[in-house]
């Protein structure tokens, strides 16, 4: 073998291996379109591009943080988060799996306008209107702060940590905030949610829940109002 070859030689071994790992590697979509290892696929539930099924329950999964989801999946998997739906399925994929089909998932486009949700936070708030306030001012006198600080303006979510709430349902919303009260799920970023979880009364974790849930139909009707102001100007 002569000097001149080598570099080719090490390219060459460098693209099989590559190719040889990817080869290997979990399919994402793949795993949400057929299932793996006796899990059933993803879209049955969450629908076919994550948007998931609000009459059904089951949330949306696309646009969400990637490691919020891997996170998730393995919590199911090791009991840690309480799912009986979902505990089965977690379980039969192994990590690397969990890895792709989350990592498949927050690459997928989010299915709510987050411009017009992220406007609807900015609408004045009545007190009397108990979703929206926990939502954007929080209950301060049961140090309760707002749920929009870690979620963002109209529930669109902040990072890998703090999944989007706009649009979930609200039987899952509130399903989860009694796990936490439960110790049914992991406590999260800094253990807020288990301490915000037990502080609220059923009716205002309906109240935020069902805000939360209502919110894409409420930044629907916020855009509509505004386009007849818009052009109105023009």
């Amino acid at each position: 073998m002569t000097r001149r070859s080598l570099p080719a030689t090490l390219a060459l071994a460098f693209l099989y291996a590559t190719a040889a790992h990817a080869q290997g590697a979990p399919d994402g979509q793949k795993i949400s379109a057929q299932g793996a290892n006796g899990a059933p696929a993803c879209i049955t539930c969450h629908g076919a591009k994550g948007e998931g099924n609000p009459a059904a329950g089951f949330p949306q999964l696309a646009g969400m943080g990637g490691k919020y989801l891997a996170e998730q999946l393995e919590a199911m998997a090791n009991g840690s988060r309480v799912s009986p739906v979902m505990a089965a399925t977690a379980k039969a994929l192994d990590p690397a799996q969990r890895l792709a089909v989350a990592q498949y998932y927050a690459a997928l486009p989010s299915p709510l306008d987050i411009d017009g949700l992220a406007a609807t936070a900015l609408r004045p708030v009545p007190p009397a209107d108990t979703g929206a306030w926990l939502a954007t001012r929080g209950a301060w006198d049961k140090n309760v702060p707002a749920c929009n600080q870690c979620h963002g303006p109209g529930g669109i979510g902040v990072g890998d940590n703090f999944p989007g709430l706009a649009g979930q349902p609200a039987a899952y919303i509130a399903g989860q905030l009694r796990a936490w009260r439960q110790g049914q799920r992991p406590p999260g970023p800094l253990g807020l949610m288990p301490a915000v979880a037990t502080r609220l009364t059923d009716a205002e974790i309906d109240a935020v829940s069902a805000y939360y849930a209502g919110l894409p139909k409420a930044a629907s009707l916020l855009a509509s109002q505004a386009q007849p102001a818009a052009g109105a100007k023009q």
